[in-house]
């Protein structure tokens, strides 16, 4: 089982994404000084919905800017929809100019 304080963590973090930025499972992890539980952070967001306040985990993609996670939204779709609707282009489940749009919080949240 998942430590509830790590899972609070990730939330906390996902919810400082700027509008328009995406950032991956591993940058969380090793922000938050976890660097192999990337896979932790994606069952965090399979934990958020519902959550209040609200932890917009569309904009959580793997390490490639690929929307691993879009099975997990209420349709296979919608992940790519939100993205969409904040200005981010993505072609066949992947983000266009990745790098344009990543958010680092190890950079940003120091």
């Amino acid at each position: 089982m998942a430590d509830a304080r790590f899972f609070d963590d990730v939330f906390e973090v996902v919810r400082q994404i700027p509008r328009g930025r995406v950032t991956s499972y591993g940058a969380i992890a090793t922000f938050l000084g976890s660097a192999r539980s990337a896979r932790m952070v994606g069952w965090a967001m399979n934990a958020s919905f519902g959550l209040l306040p609200e932890v917009p985990a569309h904009r959580v993609v793997n390490r490639n800017g690929e929307l691993s996670g879009r099975l997990h939204f209420s349709t296979p779709f919608l992940m790519q929809e939100l993205l969409e609707a904040e200005g981010i282009e993505v072609v066949e489940n992947a983000i266009i100019d990745f790098d344009k749009h990543f958010w680092n919080p190890s950079d940003l949240l120091k």
